[in-house]
């Protein structure tokens, strides 16, 4: 019987310490940093490139459930010339995440996060030198993510977010405001590589 009350009593130890980063009143203050370049192998192609950068604040309304928002920046050059091939974008994407403690240090969490991004569109020359503006660019989706999250310590959470189910829809405008068929997209995604996180990291208070 005494091994029974102390098993609960560590237990119940690990389960207190595993929510306290994540309990009711707690902000979480961090962000992730994304990277991607994709090369063709025929003979004098070049690479594509893709960054984003956003940090977020959030807070938690509930033990393990936060809302807020991430604010950043993102830039997409393709691996091509053309008249809309460069794009910069301001990002806003708000979010609301449960946490499922795993054990004292490790968590599971899901993210639904609404992913909007406004920005200019530049051309690019046979050298994918960037020219002119020539248009802007609005991107809207919705995102339901799956990730893990370690904390080395108290306030430091290490995330690795995994793509889920995904939908976007993104839209190019000309410099008169007409949208530009065909320089648009809508895409829609599932599944997660395991092989390819995005790394984040959060402070908790």
């Amino acid at each position: 019987m005494k091994k029974l009350f102390l098993s609960l009593a560590l237990l119940g130890g690990v389960i207190f310490s595993s929510q306290a980063q994540t309990e009711q009143g707690k902000f979480i203050v961090g962000g992730n940093v994304y990277y991607n370049s994709s090369k063709s192998d025929a003979a004098g192609a070049k690479a594509s490139h893709e960054f984003s950068i956003v940090p977020n604040v959030g807070y938690f309304v509930n033990d393990n459930i936060a809302v807020g928002t991430g604010i950043g920046y993102e830039s997409r050059k393709a691996s091509v010339s053309g008249d809309f091939g460069k794009t910069e974008s301001f990002v806003v994407s708000p979010f609301g995440r449960y946490y499922m403690p795993l054990a004292d240090k490790f968590h599971f969490f899901g993210q639904l996060s609404v992913p909007m991004a406004f920005g200019n569109v530049k051309a690019l020359d046979s050298d994918l030198e960037v020219g002119d503006k020539t248009g802007s660019s609005t991107s809207i989706g919705v995102a339901l993510s799956p990730g893990f999250a370690f904390f080395p310590s108290s306030r430091i959470g290490i995330e690795f977010a995994l793509n889920g189910v995904s939908y976007n829809d993104y839209s190019v405008e000309d410099r008169d405001g007409n949208t530009v068929e065909g320089a648009g997209n809508q895409s829609f995604s599932i599944g997660s590589d395991f092989f390819a996180p995005r790394l984040g990291i959060q402070f908790h208070f």
